[in-house]
């Protein structure tokens, strides 16, 4: 089966059998070698200049405002850091559902990002706000554990009432080449992230690129997770240098077009790390609209994964709003 041939395909119903459709691809490892060796290279050189040339686009008045706006609902505000307390997790939950409090009229943010012993302190804070609580899992950031420890971690977040999951992939399986196992892990993720009741957590998969060594590869694992079920594709984890850059999101975003017009279904993309000012969010936002399209200019389908932004997008918005800058401390540090 080639990338071409997909479009015979159906998605098929939302649920862990979503992959269903791409049996006869990966059902050896040989096969899913030979499909994901057979996307299309990435031209280097046109996906670096088609990047920056979608980061000198200029929007001002109104368009900036609604952008402002726009980025600060896609934000899930993130700590993931050894340190971090309840206390600290629920000022983060209270900054997420009122960033500006201020100002009632500023969007809340989309979602929380905290390590699963901190979902229950988060959830009870965020209570029906509509501000999600996701949860990093699976050994989070390495990916460095045995798949029933992965498993079990994603499981204890959803049973604490995590709305969404964000996984790491095994880099080191995927860069040898097992991409048959990177794939069952992906699925089996997605199985654990299913609640007794039939609902379940979104799973987004998380892909750290600044590790992956080539655009090809980032073109690669991209299909590899929609195929496998991923509600979202994420780039890093923050962790690791380099994290989110305009050309891999670029790719990304290139990737979920394909796969929905090969498939009739929508994966959202997250770019994490490194995303810090509000000039850099809307270069984010143009590049997703000119290459995917107004569809995913929605928190639903696209996120920015920030422990920082934030406060940037604040200081923006005051100053669009009020005609004058705030310091950079009038509001809380994260």
């Amino acid at each position: 089966m080639t990338a071409t041939s997909a479009s015979t395909t159906s998605a098929g119903p939302a649920g862990p059998d979503i992959g269903a459709p791409f049996a006869d691809v990966t059902g050896s490892e040989a096969s899913l070698r030979r499909f994901l060796h057979g996307l299309p290279g990435v031209d280097q050189v046109g996906c670096e200049a088609r990047a920056a040339t979608l980061g000198t686009r200029s929007i001002k008045t109104t368009a900036k405002a609604q952008a402002l706006d726009l980025a600060i609902r896609m934000v899930d505000l993130t700590t993931l850091e050894g340190m971090d307390t309840p206390g600290k997790v629920r000022a983060l939950s209270s900054k997420a559902m009122r960033p500006d409090p201020a100002d009632p009229t500023c969007p809340a943010a989309a979602a929380v990002c905290v390590y699963p012993d901190m979902v229950a302190v988060a959830k009870e804070t965020l209570g029906d706000s509509g501000v999600h609580v996701a949860a990093v899992a699976t050994a989070f950031p390495s990916g460095r554990a045995a798949l029933e420890v992965k498993l079990a971690d994603t499981r204890t977040a959803v049973a604490a009432g995590a709305d969404e999951i964000d996984m790491v992939i095994d880099r080191g399986a995927f860069l040898s080449g097992r991409y048959l196992s990177v794939f069952e892990e992906i699925v089996a993720t997605r199985e654990a992230c299913v609640r007794p009741d039939g609902t379940e957590a979104h799973l987004k998969v998380i892909f750290e690129t600044g590790e992956l060594q080539t655009y090809d590869n980032v073109r690669r694992v991209s299909w590899l997770a929609m195929m496998a079920g991923a509600h979202f594709i994420k780039t890093s984890t923050g962790k690791v240098q380099p994290a989110a850059t305009l050309p891999v999101t670029l790719i990304m975003a290139e990737a979920v077009r394909d796969f929905r017009e090969q498939t009739g279904r929508m994966v959202g993309v997250k770019p994490a790390g490194g995303i810090r000012t509000s000039k850099d969010a809307i270069k984010y936002l143009v590049m997703v609209n000119e290459t995917c399209g107004p569809d995913w200019l929605d928190p639903a389908w696209f996120r920015f994964g920030a422990s920082t932004l934030l406060n940037d997008l604040l200081m923006q918005r005051t100053k669009m709003t009020t005609g004058r800058y705030s310091g950079p401390d009038y509001f809380t540090l994260d």
